[in-house]
């Protein structure tokens, strides 16, 4: 007889009742592990850090409503509804449905900022979120990002209608769940101004169409009628996050074309 493998999982594979159904995922972040119970598809995950915990708690605070659903939870395991559609936010953008991907997206975001009567789990300041822009813009030095700095600090300072952020919205992170449609994985767990949540879908899917012809122009269109957004105040939010990714990439060693391309597209756009 082979034993099962021992990787983590087993505590949860037996006080869920759960049987393996794939191989096991291993992020930076979590482990996670497809699943079966009862005969239904799921997904077990351990978070690594204390972020992804946070994040499934908030996951257990939406109750399935834009996100997908916690099954059962226990500190840092997690197990949740797995998505088993075939279509993919990223495939639909990359094959000319760019407008229908962010109008989706729109859509599953609008779920998630509703208002509830329970309160939310512990969260993130958007103003903490935010922490290293005004110090990496200093110690890198540049004009784009110092001006990415003073708008991020401007909007900070007067946030409006503040709710639950998901914090990392973006075409990977909102799946095909079938029956029960387009839902969120993978928060973040912040508070803050609402335009905010939709920056990153400025930066996606891919660069080839990030950086495609009027693509920015187009997408900001489509956003701020689908989310009844304020145009300048999201232009300022994709200025400062596309900062803000810049000076993580820089931290890690990695290219910051792109950031620094799409800042430089929102601040062209921006009333001088």
């Amino acid at each position: 007889m082979v034993s099962p493998p021992c990787d983590g999982f087993d505590e949860y594979l037996v006080r869920w009742k759960l049987e393996r159904d794939g191989d096991v995922i291993v992020t930076a972040t979590s482990r996670l592990l497809p699943v079966r119970r009862a005969g239904r598809t799921a997904m077990l995950k351990i978070a690594l850090v204390l972020e992804e915990e946070r994040g499934g708690r908030l996951m257990a605070w939406w109750r399935g409503s834009g996100a997908a659903r916690v099954l059962d939870r226990d500190g840092n395991a997690l197990l949740l509804e797995r998505a088993q559609g075939e279509r993919s936010l990223v495939d639909i953008a990359c094959r000319g449905g760019d407008d229908e991907a962010s109008r989706i997206i729109c859509a599953v975001v609008r779920d998630l900022h509703a208002s509830r009567i329970e309160n939310p789990p512990e969260l993130i300041p958007l103003a903490r979120w935010f922490g290293d822009l005004e110090s990496g813009a200093k110690r890198y030095g540049s004009n784009l990002l110092a001006r990415c700095a003073h708008v991020g600090r401007e909007l900070l300072a007067a946030q409006q209608d503040v709710v639950v952020l998901h914090g990392d919205i973006h075409h990977g992170n909102i799946l095909d769940f079938g029956p029960r449609g387009w839902l969120a994985i993978d928060p973040k767990g912040l508070i803050g101004e609402r335009g905010f949540e939709f920056a990153n879908v400025f930066c996606n899917p891919r660069r080839d169409i990030v950086l495609s012809s009027g693509r920015l122009h187009r997408q900001l269109d489509i956003i701020e009628k689908a989310a009844g957004l304020n145009r300048i105040r999201l232009l300022k939010w994709i200025l400062a996050y596309a900062g803000l990714s810049a000076i993580w990439r820089l931290d890690d060693g990695v290219d910051i074309e792109l950031d620094l391309a799409v800042a430089s597209i929102a601040a062209a756009e921006l009333p001088s």
